[in-house]
């Protein structure tokens, strides 16, 4: 059957045939795909990327006079002019490599770490995944600074009423998710960022969740720092970037030290690489970081748009169908969402329903999701979290419904 709607500018079973691993099978069964938010699938033109550049042009880049390191730094560098242009950064140099979301947020809090003192504050939302709350509680049990945090609606969104109350001359830090990996709520994140330059603190967006469903404008935007993985975007593991202003950069100190990150050193006195260099210690993930400009140039190939309106219709789709199975209880139902599902069966633990899920081929995410205190307010030990890509189908979810009702009747 063709699953492209007339609403959607692509043949989804068009689509599917970039990914070879959706063509084999988990016990036995056609692999159904629904963890997507945990990392994505990557397309053979990524793939091809990968292999050419070991295959080809293996070597390690910049200062190296040999024609392999300069074609490796060529393409290195070519991959972070298209990252930057995809997010809308005025300069290259604002774009930093990073191993993922977690090491970009690691980066900014060691360096606020020695620009807060003692009794400032810094703001969190109550929708984080744990790299980025852990980051911060370190950076605070270091200089004494305060951690409050943006409490949550019943239905997953933040209390913005409570936020602006949080605001004050002390904060010098406001950072939130662009969309909970935990419950797909897309948060709002013009206001959040607006409010906080009011009150004069910067601002970081964890965007690892929003790149693989929107295309975020850092400029429009007005972020600070802007932090994103390659895993989630349809490119490798390992391999990330965070955006930065070029003037928090300069005052933020280096985050690890090491070759590359010097403009010169001796045994008296090391100076420091001009931007992005500063914090790019060490032989990067060069494969990686060029495989992640060909990930962005294959989702806009496919187009944002189309991606949004297509998932929006898989969400809406998979959602009334498992609302349909009496004892289902979704987590997260704010109107402005993107295509996850988080959900339990009443009287079942997640992990049972998601072991018996894989045993008929279909692979979702069970547990707290790294995002331990959204359990906590919902007072459940996890859940079941199914989360939609472009690649997949309405005959995918029809399988997972089947499952889940298999899994009841096995269960209860």
């Amino acid at each position: 059957m063709n699953t492209a709607t007339q609403n959607i500018p692509f043949n989804v079973e068009e689509i599917r045939k970039d990914f070879p691993i959706l063509k084999r099978e988990v016990n036995g069964y056609p692999l159904v795909y629904f963890d997507n938010a945990a990392t994505s699938q990557t397309p053979q033109q990524v793939i091809d990327v990968i292999v050419d550049y070991y295959s080809s042009y293996n070597a390690n880049i910049h200062r190296g006079v040999h024609t392999l390191s300069q074609e490796a730094t060529d393409a290195y560098e070519q991959a972070r002019i298209k990252i930057q242009k995809h997010f809308n950064a005025a300069k290259a140099h604002e774009m930093i490599f990073t191993s993922g979301t977690t090491h970009g947020i690691n980066l900014v809090a060691n360096g606020f770490g020695a620009l807060l003192k003692e009794g400032d504050e810094i703001i969190v939302s109550a929708l984080e995944h744990h790299s980025n709350i852990v980051p911060w509680q370190m950076m605070c049990e270091r200089n004494g600074a305060v951690l409050r945090v943006i409490p949550m609606n019943e239905d997953g969104t933040l209390m913005m009423d409570v936020y602006d109350t949080l605001l004050s001359e002390k904060t010098k830090l406001v950072f939130c998710n662009h969309i909970s990996n935990a419950l797909g709520t897309i948060n709002p994140i013009e206001s959040i960022i607006q409010k906080a330059h009011q009150a004069g603190a910067a601002v970081l967006i964890d965007g690892a969740q929003a790149c693989p469903h929107v295309k975020p404008d850092v400029q429009a935007l007005d972020v600070d720092f802007y932090v994103a993985s390659a895993h989630k975007m349809c490119g490798p593991t390992g391999v990330g970037v965070l955006y930065g202003k070029e003037k928090w950069l300069k005052k933020l100190p280096p985050y690890q030290g090491g070759g590359e990150m010097i403009a010169e050193v001796t045994f008296e006195k090391t100076t420091y690489a001009d931007l992005p260099h500063k914090f790019e210690a060490g032989t990067p993930n060069i494969c990686g970081g060029i495989a992640f400009g060909a990930a962005v140039d294959y989702l806009n190939a496919v187009g944002f748009k189309a991606i949004a309106a297509y998932e929006h219709e898989l969400l809406a789709y998979a959602t009334e169908k498992l609302l349909a199975i009496d004892g289902v209880k979704i987590y997260g139902t704010s109107s402005a969402k993107t295509s996850v599902i988080s959900f339990n069966i009443e009287g079942v633990h997640p992990y049972d329903i998601g072991t018996i899920v894989d045993k008929l081929g279909i692979a979702v995410r069970t547990g707290h999701h790294c995002a331990q205190p959204i359990m906590d307010y919902y007072k459940i030990p996890g859940t079941v979290r199914a989360s939609f890509a472009f690649y997949n189908t309405r005959e995918e979810i029809d399988r997972l419904v089947d499952a889940v009702i298999r899994a009841k009747k096995m269960l209860l």
